[in-house]
């Protein structure tokens, strides 16, 4: 019968043979250590992405502050403006012409009176034309706020400045490029009587489609918005390359300073930035159709090949005017590329 000391040997799991103690075996690495060696890498890693985006954030606003300094200073604007009070803003203007049906001309986003050029020529024989400068473009006192209620009742007020539309004055045709389309909508909408017809030009006064979409709201903080103001403005080459994707080629040759230099004046990047927030002045499609139950004469002419404007026979429809006049081979800039068809459209216009 086997003693109780080699039943306790053999019974022992920790023991030789020879009954002397197994020694124990090796340990292995615990989960925990494991895991905080994986957290320390993953810190020193994120701890170095963080150094590396503050270094960059360091070098870009480094720039960014050098580029706005080597910039910095504004343009004088051309001499002999001429300006008039319009309620609170002192806005720029021209005029043209001795006699006939006046004719008031409503700019597009980023022009000015000086855009019409080509075409006031052709209506001053038969008309008495006016211009002015839209708040925040061209050379006309820069005043909050940019939406399409203060530019229209900038317009109102410049009709009362000009004697025109009151009592015993002659009421005026509004001819609304683009963006001036709104203007012209709205402020025809507030006071019907006080117009004699109204012409959508290469626009249809509605929002922009898929809403009011702006640059990332990291871009337009100093002082990174104003090195990208300054830099869009200094590439001439790229301004002519947009200018001529929306102009035919009977378009002349993009004068880049005189696109620019309204928007080298005192206060011009504020209110850019302004007018960014607001987005493009428009006016909503159920207000807009109200325009069909006025009894003035209405029209909408377009660019054939134009993309910006809207579609020409919707904005017709909506307003009441009749089929819309499209100029072959035209873009968004009929103003400059055709003026004599223009011409032609406002004088028919009756």
């Amino acid at each position: 019968m086997p003693s109780a000391r080699s039943s306790s040997a053999r019974s022992s799991p920790n023991r030789s043979r020879a009954g002397s103690p197994l020694p124990p075996p090796p340990s292995s690495p615990s989960r925990s250590a494991s895991c905080s060696c994986n957290t320390g890498g993953v810190k020193r890693f994120l701890w170095r992405g963080v150094l590396g985006l503050l270094g960059l954030w360091l070098i870009v606003t480094a720039a960014s502050l050098g580029y706005n300094l080597a910039t910095n200073g504004t343009a004088a604007p051309p001499p002999g403006l001429k300006y008039v009070q319009t309620g609170d803003i002192n806005t720029r203007y021209e005029t043209w012409g001795t006699s006939g049906t006046p004719v008031v001309l409503v700019h597009g986003a980023a022009e000015s009176v000086d855009t019409w050029s080509r075409l006031v020529p052709l209506l001053a024989t038969n008309h008495r034309v006016y211009a002015y400068d839209i708040t925040g473009y061209g050379y006309s006192e820069r005043k909050a706020l940019y939406t399409v209620e203060h530019l229209a009742a900038q317009l109102l007020g410049f009709l009362e400045a000009m004697h025109l539309s009151g009592p015993g004055e002659p009421r005026p045709i509004l001819v609304g490029h683009s963006l001036g389309a709104g203007v012209v909508a709205e402020a025809t909408l507030e006071a019907p009587s006080r117009m004699a017809g109204i012409m959508f030009l290469d626009g249809d006064a509605l929002p922009l489609p898929g809403g009011q979409a702006g640059p990332p709201r990291w871009l337009i903080v100093p002082p990174y918005r104003t090195s990208l103001f300054r830099l869009v403005l200094d590439q001439g080459w790229l301004l002519k390359k947009i200018y001529n994707s929306v102009c035919s080629p009977d378009c002349p040759a993009m004068n880049v300073d005189d696109w620019t230099r309204p928007f080298r004046q005192p206060g011009a990047e504020k209110a850019v930035w302004q007018m960014t927030a607001h987005g493009i002045p428009a006016v909503s499609a159920d207000r807009l159709a109200k325009l069909r139950d006025l009894p003035i004469p209405k029209s909408v002419v377009f660019g054939a090949l134009d993309t910006n404007g809207g579609n020409a026979t919707e904005t017709a429809t909506r307003i009441g005017a009749p089929a819309p006049t499209l100029i072959p081979n035209a873009n968004h800039l009929t103003l400059i590329s055709n003026p004599t068809e223009v011409a032609a459209a406002i004088n028919a216009l009756h």
